[in-house]
């Protein structure tokens, strides 16, 4: 049985946040070389074959028709890599490294049978020794999104689901479950995966986004947390929260970052998405600070400089 503590809704979770917010650094990430495309929705920086790569969301601002690009910084600008796969109809990037292989994945898109104004999706995941050497290997169920994976110290995996619907009680929840390996990883296992429950209030959703492994049986979970609000809009925040798998114990969630904390200038993609962070990766330094990878408005990524935030848990 999963325990946690009483949930609070995302407007005391804010409160608590702003109480707490010291000034915000950030800045914004340059991208190159993609013409008019934006690049947002970003992976944290991870080293592949010598140098450091960053995976992006790449599109249109008036559509969703999605690529994910490998970027490598040249002269303090990100550009694509020279040569390297560009996965089409791919979305929201994520990584991680199992038993010591790359594990890339992203959420898959394609018209909706009868709507191609609509769009099907689902999550796909990719192996191999580094980004060039990436093949499929494993599917998720159709219309879920925010599965990740993390190597626990016992070398199993936790994987981590985003059951949503009636059968879970509305909005996206948060799934979990422990296989021995890669091919283990079905839809039927995603699908079965326990819930966890009251992390966050029945109207609200969330999703996981990256995962660090802590020690002592817990995992660091950065995700995020949203809400729609009366006049329509969607309101995205990071967030962060412990979980021991071993005794089942769920620390509190709490927001790490808000819009606010980059330029008020960002633009966004459309009018209802002008309150979104979207969590990405998380580089957590040695000075008790970390580096937020982020998305914003769905339109442009961000740094944000915050402290590391599973550093007292």
């Amino acid at each position: 049985m999963v325990e946690s503590t009483q949930v609070k809704n995302v407007q005391e979770l804010l409160h608590e946040f702003y109480s707490l917010k010291k000034p915000c650094q950030s800045y914004a990430i340059p991208f190159s070389n993609v013409g008019e495309k934006d690049v947002y929705n970003i992976t944290a920086p991870f080293l592949d074959r010598g140098e450091y790569v960053i995976a992006g969301r790449v599109e249109d601002r008036d559509n969703e028709d999605s690529s994910v690009v490998f970027f490598v910084e040249r002269s303090d600008v990100w550009v694509p890599r020279e040569g390297e796969r560009i996965f089409a109809s791919l979305q929201d990037p994520f990584i991680t490294f199992i038993h010591g292989e790359l594990i890339f994945g992203g959420v898959e898109i394609w018209p909706s049978f009868g709507n191609r104004d609509a769009l099907e999706y689902r999550t796909v995941f990719y192996r191999g020794a580094h980004v060039a050497d990436l093949r499929l290997f494993a599917v998720g169920p159709q219309s879920m999104k925010d599965i990740r994976l993390v190597e626990l110290e016992d070398h199993q995996i936790g994987v981590f689901t985003r059951p949503k619907g009636d059968l879970y009680g509305g909005p996206a929840k948060i799934g979990f479950s422990i296989i021995s390996s890669l091919d283990e990883l079905t839809p039927r296992l995603i699908i079965e995966a326990e819930i966890l429950p009251n992390l966050f209030q029945p109207d609200e959703w969330a999703g996981v986004n990256e995962l660090h492994l802590l020690g002592n049986g817990k995992i660091g979970v950065l995700g995020h947390i949203a809400y729609f609000s009366e006049d329509g809009m969607r309101h995205y925040y990071a967030m962060a929260f412990v979980f021991d798998y071993q005794r089942r114990e769920i620390s509190p969630i709490k927001i790490i970052a808000a819009r606010d904390c980059v330029d008020t200038a960002v633009q966004a993609k459309r009018s209802d998405l002008q309150d979104i962070l979207f969590a990405g990766g998380l580089v957590l330094r040695d000075d008790g600070q970390a580096d937020l990878y982020t998305g914003v408005n769905d339109c442009e990524a961000y740094v944000i400089n915050l402290p590391d935030p599973f550093s007292r848990r």
